[in-house]
């Protein structure tokens, strides 16, 4: 409908096959069928001031972003672990040869984040009018097949293949036997530290654009993390290893000022996930079905809530 309204699409354009059942969301014919209704409407539209603002701006991940969804829709939506060697390697000539072949294609992906994000700051601007906050969720880890890894393998445990080593989970407990196989890959903290944390700054200083608090997923990872094999079947294998602690949460501070952070200290928590918790400041989470213990005591019980 917006695209309709700014000119950039027809109301004929848009008879398109999302579904016949009103009751239920097609998401194969949604994902399929929009793709080529989004590049029609790129076509039409004109570059300006702020979109090239909007470029400048978020030039630290939307040239990357926008080469990688171009090489992987040349490759058949293929994870980049299966690409050319020329291009999982990222070769500096098969890179430019792709820039010059598909620019315009870089352009659209690059056009759809800034289609985005414009409707989401009106969106997010007119909550907050509202006397809104909008509480956004940043997953601890990254997908493996992701713009991230394929452009900084260097910070993730990746062997001279691109392949992990190492990958993410959680080992047996109440809740699954086996325990759980994430499956992405793990950082190379040492690496982030040099950096001093660059990365990770720059993530939430991202996210923070986006949202007004920030709940920061799986945060005893960042404390101790669970590193399984990643030939292992199952988590069973895995071991916990030393995560970056405080250090990385006083580089961020430093960085971009105290923001409204929520941890997600939710399950098993030892004693200095705990300390982790009380050095950050930052307020834990609470859920009421957890504290109907049959055991006895329970912290999720509301009178043992500390704020």
């Amino acid at each position: 409908d917006t695209l309709v309204e700014e000119g950039l699409l027809n109301v004929d354009d848009c008879l398109v096959d999302f579904g016949k059942d009103e009751r239920m969301v097609d998401y194969s014919k949604i994902y399929n069928n929009r793709i080529p209704l989004l590049k029609k409407s790129f076509l039409r539209f004109k570059k300006d001031e702020s979109y090239y603002s909007f470029l400048s701006k978020n030039a630290f991940w939307i040239d990357d972003y926008a080469l990688f969804m171009t090489i992987k829709e040349e490759n058949g939506g293929k994870s980049w672990q299966y690409w050319d060697k020329d291009y999982k390697n990222r070769e500096k000539e098969a890179i430019k040869k792709i820039r010059e072949k598909y620019s315009d294609k870089i352009e659209f992906w690059k056009y759809l984040q800034y289609k985005f994000f414009q409707g989401w700051n009106k969106l997010k601007s007119y909550a907050n009018k509202q006397g809104i906050k909008i509480i956004g969720d940043i997953p601890i880890y990254t997908a493996l097949d992701s713009a991230d890894v394929w452009s900084l393998p260097e910070l993730f445990q990746l062997d001279e293949n691109k392949t992990p080593t190492s990958v993410a989970g959680c080992p047996p407990d109440g809740f699954s036997e086996k325990g759980q196989l994430w499956g992405n890959p793990l950082y190379k903290w040492e690496t982030h530290q040099r950096s001093n944390y660059d990365w990770w700054k720059k993530r939430i200083r991202n996210a923070f654009e986006m949202y007004d608090v920030l709940r920061i997923d799986h945060f005893r990872g960042f404390d101790e993390y669970y590193s399984i094999p990643a030939k292992a079947a199952t988590a069973k294998e895995g071991h916990w290893e030393k995560g970056p602690g405080m250090d990385l949460f006083r580089a961020i501070e430093k960085r971009i000022g105290e923001k409204q952070i929520i941890a997600e200290d939710l399950g098993i928590l030892t004693p200095s996930v705990k300390q982790l918790l009380k050095d950050s400041g930052f307020p834990g989470m609470k859920i009421l079905a957890f504290a109907f213990d049959p055991y006895g005591k329970s912290d999720y019980l509301p009178h043992n809530y500390d704020r």
